[in-house]
């Protein structure tokens, strides 16, 4: 656990060389990117970095202030120049499960105002179909029992809401996490994007399409960087 540990801190950090002085940046969540935080707040502090930060949850904007990143709020600026975040998993074009974390919704309204996004990860994320992680769908609090039926129908498989103790999860913006038990079956994740969002009481699907444009990858062999074909960084 430790090596694995080890690995996500230099993915974190190596991550950082995609920030340049005078970026708007995006800061995600999880376990992996809270490095990547810390990081940049060591540079600012070291090297004179000149950014400022958007946090997608209140954890991140908690670390981001301890280590002396400034924040503004994502209305008053146009757009960003990059987010770094986690993700679940990762397929071979790039399209993204997010949300273990509960932070889905301010995830993706960040990721679609930023001009490239770079995700951090460990190798484990790294899957051939999306969906042995349970795919997370942020629903409204209203009925949310009629619309994990409505999930359950449309996808086949078990949803269930995502508990903590004896209640469910809470996100950040009031409302629960349902996690549909796919399986590795999401073939075509942009048609299933559609579906989801189709149902009332869905507010946000933790999939990410088309928004990934490289990879940092924590592997036992190492960290590497792979850059999408297809994507904003390769041009």
């Amino acid at each position: 656990m430790a090596d694995v540990e080890e690995l996500k801190r230099k993915a974190g950090i190596e991550a950082c060389k995609f920030v340049k002085s005078g970026m708007k940046v995006g800061l995600g969540t999880g376990s992996t990117v809270k490095h990547t935080v810390v990081e940049l707040g060591r540079r600012m502090a070291d090297e004179g970095l000149e950014i400022v930060g958007v946090p997608t949850s209140l954890a991140t904007q908690k670390l981001a202030l301890e280590v002396g990143i400034p924040l503004v709020e994502l209305s008053e600026i146009d757009g960003l120049d990059i987010v770094i975040d986690g993700a679940d998993e990762y397929d071979p074009k790039f399209q993204l499960i997010k949300g273990g974390g509960a932070a889905l919704l301010r995830e993706k309204i960040v990721a679609q105002e930023s001009s490239a996004m770079v995700v951090v990860a460990d190798d484990r994320k790294r899957v051939e179909s999306l969906g042995a992680f349970p795919l997370p769908i942020e629903l409204t609090p209203f009925s949310h029992e009629a619309t994990v039926r409505s999930l359950s129908r449309l996808l086949d498989c078990r949803v269930n809401i995502r508990m903590a103790g004896d209640g469910p999860v809470i996100t950040d913006n009031g409302n629960m996490i349902a996690d549909a038990h796919t399986g590795p079956s999401i073939n075509d994740p942009e048609s299933t994007e559609t579906e989801i969002l189709l149902i009332a009481g869905v507010v946000q699907v933790g999939l990410f399409n088309n928004m990934c444009d490289a990879v940092v990858l924590a592997g036992m062999n190492g960290v590497e960087t792979v850059i999408n074909p297809n994507g904003r960084l390769n041009n």
